[in-house]
């Protein structure tokens, strides 16, 4: 039966798009082709610059940590299927897919025609191979590449007469959104210096810290986009020096403003505003004192005052959180976790007392430097926290040192940054599991490891959502870390420029963007 047990993905999806309010760019029906025609008030050709704040730590897809670097590929690379701006998988590299009634089989039908960037024709092998390599099942795996835990179910994937089949050890009821991952040829050894994708754009250069250079596929399987003929991302320090390029009139679209920013750039540019789906928090290290105590992590949390937080950095737009889930997955989002910890600066001295910090505590906020976002955020927390005795300092570090020193090495005692996540519940939260290799904050609790693992087995949906709410509040009462809010997005846009659109996932997608006639 054709996409049998998707209900529960036709639910998210629903309640997504109602959710990306404000949003601009066209709609999606069952295909990618569906994105395509023509639209008399734009016209073909001509080049944008995008600004971006951090330069890309692979080129190749499958070895890309930060979601900054999948934001840019995406237009490099397609996968089995698309996320359209509504929230739906539509088919992409695969022209139609069907899921056994059983959920052990996901069955894709490969669209004819589609053409790698060097006009090599995909073909299953170039799926299985691509597959396989994601799931840590090629044989000879590279240690790089960045195995998708969700793909541990996977027992087998086959070729078939008109394209290939998965067949998974167990029912794995959240595993379609998985399946955007790149489709890359099979005998092509270079992605990491001249990658090759069928996305609807092709490389051209790269010069680290400096910027990125593509060209339009004139091949591309989607008829009519994309418009451009080519997009540059220019990689800024900060936003800040992305700020005076875009007062210089050098950079085109920039997704990543303040709202100070955005209020200065408005009678020049269009301002578009949506959301990141991102979890933002003050992120804390579990491993290290002070935090290894939960009256100290919970003190943190009564401390903050987040709708105060939200109206100095974005004039109070994003939403305020309590967990770490996006208000997005409403279905699973519990918003009476927001009220758990209700500002409170006697409260959080008292726990601090208790926990035998009477005089108050000091630490550090390591925080990414290019994401001036993120900086501004940890200055009013500063003065938040001063206010029940605890003394925070900041420390700005380069986004490379990060990903070395915080995210992979664990070396550090709070940081400030945001989660991004798969359209998946399980994705969201995968950051917590204590056997979880993305724990940066080391957090450990055998209640949350147990429920999450059957969660993401369980196929009843009001159970999965029972099991999902209660894993969002076990890391609210335990107080894992301080969640903040899920951040609105303020894009500046070229007056001249139509078509920019965002998703439910982190991508600048530009295959819709055209120029005004």
């Amino acid at each position: 039966m054709k996409k049998k047990l998707i209900s529960f993905f036709m639910i998210l999806q629903i309640v997504i798009a109602a959710a990306l309010c404000g949003c601009t760019g066209g709609t999606n029906g069952d295909g990618p082709e569906q994105q395509s025609g023509s639209d008399s008030s734009v016209r073909y050709g001509g080049k944008i610059t995008v600004g971006i704040t951090q330069d890309l730590d692979s080129l190749d897809p499958h070895k890309a940590v930060a979601a900054g670097t999948e934001e840019v590929l995406i237009n490099i690379f397609d996968g089995l299927i698309k996320v359209a701006s509504n929230g739906d998988f539509v088919p992409a590299v695969a022209s139609s897919y069907e899921i056994s009634e059983d959920g052990l089989k996901y069955a894709f039908t490969l669209r004819k025609g589609v053409k790698f960037h060097n006009g090599k024709e995909v073909t299953a092998e170039d799926v299985i191979y691509s597959l396989k390599r994601v799931a840590g099942l090629d044989g000879t795996p590279d240690p790089e590449v960045l195995v998708k835990s969700a793909f541990s179910v996977i027992k087998e994937i086959n070729k078939t007469e008109d394209g290939v089949e998965v067949i998974l050890s167990e029912p794995a009821t959240e595993l379609i959104g998985f399946f955007t991952c790149s489709i890359i040829p099979c005998d092509y050894d270079a992605q990491e210096t001249a990658p090759v994708g069928c996305g609807p754009f092709k490389f051209v250069s790269y010069e680290p810290m400096r910027s990125i250079v593509l060209e339009k596929n004139e091949d591309y399987y989607i008829e009519g986009v994309p418009y451009l003929d080519g997009v540059t991302f220019k990689i800024s320090a900060d936003t800040d020096a992305a700020f005076l390029e875009l007062m210089a009139g050098g950079i085109d679209i920039f997704p990543y403003l303040t709202a100070d920013q955005a209020n200065q750039l408005k009678e020049r540019y269009n301002i578009e505003y949506g959301t990141m789906n991102l979890v933002q928090a003050l992120f804390l290290n579990n491993a290290r004192e002070p935090f290894t105590d939960v009256r100290v992590r919970q003190a943190i949390c009564y401390a903050l005052d987040r709708q105060g937080i939200l109206n100095v950095v974005a004039e109070g737009r994003g939403e305020v959180i309590g967990t770490n889930m996006f208000p997005t997955f409403s279905r699973y989002y519990d918003a009476s976790l927001v009220d758990k910890y209700p500002t409170d600066t006697a409260m959080a001295k008292k726990l601090l007392a208790d926990a035998g910090y009477p005089d108050g505590i000091s630490f550090t906020i390591t925080i990414p430097s290019n994401y001036d976002f993120h900086v501004k955020t940890g200055e009013v927390i500063v003065e938040q926290l001063r206010a029940a005795g605890i003394d925070a300092k900041i420390k700005l570090v380069e986004w490379s040192s990060w990903l070395s020193d915080v995210y992979a090495g664990r070396d550090f005692e709070s940081t400030i940054i945001g989660l991004d996540s798969e359209l998946a519940p399980s994705d969201i939260l995968r950051f917590y599991p204590s056997d979880s290799s993305k724990n940066f904050i080391n957090y450990s609790n055998s209640e949350f490891d147990e429920i999450y693992a059957k969660a993401k087995k369980t196929a009843d949906e009001g159970e999965k959502t029972r099991l999902y709410k209660r894993l969002e509040a076990i890391l609210t009462e335990d107080a894992a870390s301080a969640y903040i809010q899920s951040p609105a997005q303020l894009v500046a846009v070229n007056k001249e420029i139509t078509g920019y659109t965002f998703y439910p996932v982190y991508v600048q997608d530009m295959s819709t963007v055209a120029y005004l006639k």
